[in-house]
């Protein structure tokens, strides 16, 4: 009887293991297939960080895409809100260790915090961040953008420094840095997209100091005024880059995996200077073929 009851509950608790074990794999896989699809580029940089952080950061960044998605797939504000909330609520779950929701993120989340030691605070600026930015379609200042950078790129780094293990002062300048010039880049890749809903998120104090007119950006007429603003608004990008690279010397060689999500921003700046600096030109949509290999390179280098 003792023998019988021991294989039994043995047999129970294995068949739990392998339940729990299935779905982590799941949700490990769903969080790495909505990188790839929404965010292909940061997929790549993932692939290339230590093993030991890959999930971590896939539920990060896939935590990014669902928050990210909710401005484009809704018609009305509060609807957004509710649905931030959501994600509050799921925070706030996995911090005070409450049960949470089977949704594959936030399972995946759920671990990252609690195998990294993750700090809420980066979380929550990054949905303070997305919140405010569903009331927003403009920014009026070059301040406005590099703050909405800031806490949602750089947060996004600090968090990957954080599964790294890593603290330290000049590598989360460079990654303040890094963040607000993949801020600056992603609104210059995406204005085409948001020319086909009236939007133009360049600031405008940028347009007002090269007299760009608006209606030229939404028609897609590329005038000398359009082209000096996008350069202009193209240079800050470039001029953080060139701050954070000031900063290597004091990085070590493993922190110098945050600088991975600059080779992205290289590539799109060189490609936006190769067609003259039209946000709209076709080319930009292109996925650069040699990315990749560039990315594995700057990981092997590691400088």
């Amino acid at each position: 009887f003792t023998f019988r009851s021991y294989t039994y509950s043995t047999k129970i608790r294995k068949i739990v293991q392998f339940c729990r074990y299935s779905s982590v794999q799941q949700s490990h896989n769903y969080c790495i297939e909505l990188v790839k699809k929404y965010d292909y580029d940061h997929y790549l940089c993932t692939l290339l960080l230590p093993k030991t952080v890959q999930s971590a950061v896939f539920a990060l960044r896939a935590f990014n895409v669902e928050i990210a998605q909710i401005k484009d797939s809704i018609s009305e504000s509060h609807i957004g809100k509710l649905r931030i909330q959501f994600w509050r609520d799921r925070i706030s779950s996995i911090y005070q260790n409450e049960s949470t929701p089977s949704h594959p993120v936030v399972l995946q989340l759920s671990e990252a915090v609690h195998t990294h030691k993750l700090n809420k605070i980066w979380l929550t600026r990054l949905l303070d961040a997305r919140e405010k930015d569903l009331g927003s379609s403009v920014f009026y200042t070059t301040n406005e953008i590099e703050s909405y950078a800031e806490n949602t790129y750089s947060s996004l780094l600090y968090l990957t420094l954080q599964s790294l293990g890593i603290e330290d002062v000049n590598i989360d300048h460079a990654a303040s840095h890094i963040g607000k010039a993949e801020g600056i880049v992603t609104v210059l890749r995406a204005s085409a997209y948001y020319r086909t809903k009236r939007s133009l998120l360049i600031p405008m104090d940028i347009l007002s100091r090269h007299g760009a007119n608006q209606e030229d950006f939404l028609r897609g007429n590329i005038t000398q005024a359009v082209e000096d603003s996008v350069y202009d608004f193209a240079t800050l990008a470039h001029a953080h880059l060139k701050k954070a690279y000031s900063l290597k010397e004091h990085i070590s060689s493993t922190g110098a995996l945050v600088f991975l999500p600059a080779v992205l921003c290289h590539s799109f700046l060189d490609t936006l200077q190769k067609v003259g600096f039209d946000p709209f030109s076709p080319k930009l949509s292109v996925r650069n073929s040699l990315l990749p290999v560039k990315l594995l390179w700057k990981s092997i280098r590691k400088r």
